[in-house]
């Protein structure tokens, strides 16, 4: 299902914006954490401007399939140290009115069986982040960041809760034999709401690794996993590859595929984004 991280999908292919391998950020409240570090050194401030798509399907712990559709824009402004994104989407979801997006089954939203979909305005989310120094030569670099989603969907078409919520997470990511590894660690802070009763806070854990394949071609895969969100949800995880091509020196293009292995997890998920970098 839809799970946010993150900003703009980055290819590890040579980046202006990246000081060092650090966590380069995609997507959104509901979109999975696409990881795509780099290696290349910028002091300057540099700028991205991202266009996505997410398609996932499956039954998210309920009892008929659900089809979510997502499409964010991303804008992120990164300078040395400090770190700032933003992003807005329009969002459709297809189904029976019983998976809330971002969270799963919720049992209470509906009384009936009729098929229909719900589309509009996605939530609203802001993030900062900060590039902390490694602790020895040895030690991985390490990004903290926080996120505040802003709910600007409608929670009566259950495309939102209709409340804030936050998240904090801490970034890692090192270099070992032409491979970059990298991972995060994070807690999302529910805001409550009677209209869907029984939201938990949550923690949250990604791990994978990037490989440069070709001068401009990226290749990776990470595992994503989230607690339950939800008394009525059910812990996901799940596994992306990708392939991340930069088109030109300031064009990048990724592409990823998701499977789920829990209940709670989509069946499958597809997903894309084009970035402009200046």
């Amino acid at each position: 299902m839809f799970r946010r991280t993150g900003f703009a999908l980055r290819p590890m292919t040579e980046s202006r914006s990246c000081r060092r391998p650090l966590r380069c950020l995609f997507a959104a409240t509901m979109l999975p954490a696409l990881v795509m570090p780099t290696t290349a050194d910028a002091q300057q401030a540099t700028q991205n401007l991202s266009f996505g798509g997410y398609f996932a399907e499956g039954k998210f712990n309920g009892h008929s399939e659900t089809t979510i559709r997502y499409l964010p824009v991303s804008y992120q402004w990164q300078g040395e140290r400090w770190g700032f994104q933003i992003l807005t989407a329009g969002l459709s979801v297809t189904g029976i009115g019983n998976v809330l997006v971002n969270i799963g089954e919720v049992t209470r939203a509906v009384a009936g069986s009729e098929v229909t979909t719900e589309a509009g305005f996605g939530d609203t989310i802001a993030g900062v982040s900060y590039a902390l120094d490694p602790l020895a030569d040895w030690a991985p670099f390490m990004d903290l960041r926080l996120d505040v989603k802003l709910p600007t969907a409608d929670e009566k078409s259950s495309l939102g809760t209709g409340e804030p919520d936050f998240s904090l997470q801490v970034d890692f990511s090192q270099v070992y034999g032409g491979t970059t590894w990298f991972a995060s660690i994070g807690h999302n802070f529910r805001g409550r709401t009677d209209l869907f009763p029984g939201l938990n806070d949550n923690g949250f854990a990604q791990l994978g690794f990037a490989r440069q394949l070709t001068e401009r071609t990226s290749a990776g895969v990470f595992y994503d996993y989230r607690e339950a969100p939800a008394e009525f949800a059910r812990e996901t995880h799940e596994i992306y590859p990708y392939v991340s091509l930069r088109l030109s020196s300031n064009w990048s293009l990724t592409a990823l595929v998701g499977r789920g292995f829990t209940e709670g997890s989509a069946d499958y998920a597809l997903q894309g984004q084009l970035s402009y970098e200046w």
